[in-house]
């Protein structure tokens, strides 16, 4: 019998209590990597983690961790080294939206933002990748979005900012790390069936999004992991629609994809909350 993937090997997933961080562990346990997952949450880690044993007979750490705390990281990275847990694979998933524009959300908002979306992305990635090198190995997932190709329109004014941040930061990391057995993929998925719409609430604007352009978040995790795990990359979009759609981002008129991106249900919404 062919011996699993990820045998012997652990992978680190953030965001793991929802959604897309919920996928990626799936799909790594399916390939026998052991997991630590973190999150706010603990009680949804845990209940994940039960299941993931059952199901695919793989060692399963929980350490509940809010990165919004610029602590977080060095407390998460140093709780692996107490449980001599050696991260082989990391995807940096957490994040979510802001549903106000930005001039009318507070500053700590906008920095506890940050602080999830680009410094902890970061941080981790720089406190786990030495080990990753030494080994001869490592998998670096940094889920970036759609938005990152977006043009420039009200609404998601520091979301499309720190995405296209990750993007960029994954496309220098990968060309700097190249040839030494460590991969990174920015995976840049569009709209996906997750409770992210809903905790910023925008669940009234997106339910006007027809339903050819979602896209499962099950679907994105397998076609991010399957890609890293190849050393495809550095920059993955999701979804023949969605890659359609970056294409179309790269040769259209600057003017053109404004004018069609103003009439996005999104951004009625910015232009109606700004008033």
């Amino acid at each position: 019998m062919a011996k699993a993937e990820g045998a012997g090997r652990t992978a680190l997933v953030t965001g793991a209590s929802a959604g897309l961080g919920v996928a990626f562990a799936r799909a790594l346990a399916a390939r026998g990597f052991d997991l630590v997952l973190t999150a706010r949450r603990e009680d949804r880690l845990a209940a994940l983690a039960e299941v993931l044993r059952r199901d695919h007979g793989i060692a399963v750490a929980v350490i509940a961790a809010d990165l919004a705390d610029p602590a977080a990281p060095d407390a998460l990275v140093r709780a692996l080294a107490e449980r001599g847990l050696a991260i082989d694979v990391l995807v940096n998933n957490a994040g979510y939206g802001i549903a106000e524009t930005y001039a009318r959300t507070p500053w700590e908002a906008q920095r506890d933002f940050l602080q999830v979306l680009v410094t902890a992305v970061a941080e981790l990635t720089h406190r786990l990748l030495p080990g990753m090198l030494e080994r001869g190995y490592g998998r670096i997932v940094n889920v970036a979005s759609l938005a990152a190709f977006a043009p420039a329109v009200p609404g998601a004014t520091l979301y499309a900012a720190a995405k296209a941040f990750v993007l960029r930061f994954s496309e220098f990391l990968a060309a700097e790390v190249e040839g030494r057995g460590v991969h990174v993929l920015a995976t840049c998925p569009g709209f996906t069936r997750t409770e992210f719409h809903a905790a910023a609430d925008m669940t009234q604007a997106t339910d006007t999004i027809p339903g050819w352009q979602w896209q499962a978040a099950e679907a994105v995790a397998e076609e991010a992991v399957a890609a890293v795990m190849a050393g495809r990359g550095p920059v993955l979009v999701n979804g023949t629609v969605n890659r359609f759609a970056a294409g179309l981002l790269k040769y259209l008129p600057g003017g053109l994809v404004r004018r069609i991106a103003a009439r996005h249900p999104l951004a009625k919404r910015a232009r109606a909350d700004a008033r």
